[in-house]
């Protein structure tokens, strides 16, 4: 997969538009991650669903990760 870093405006709709020319054949299909610069803040649930949609992650699922247990380490007594 191509990765093409860019930026653009949200218009009046709320649709993205993109400054620039991508390169790429018209009517490609592309896959699009929006990071907003509005100061927004961006609730918990909404990274958690995409971190856990994004492929990237998908090696976690391999059973070689699972490399430690619940008896490694020493639990953590939070005072606060």
């Amino acid at each position: 997969m191509k990765t093409i870093e860019t930026t653009g405006i949200v218009d009046q709709e709320g649709r993205l538009v993109v400054r620039d020319r991508l390169g790429l054949k018209p009517l490609a299909c592309v896959r699009v991650i929006v990071l907003a610069e509005s100061g927004d803040e961006v609730d918990e649930m909404m990274w958690m669903k995409a971190a856990s949609a994004n492929e990237v992650f998908e090696f976690l699922a391999d059973p070689g990760e699972d490399i430690y247990t619940v008896s490694d380490g020493k639990p953590i007594n939070d005072a606060a």
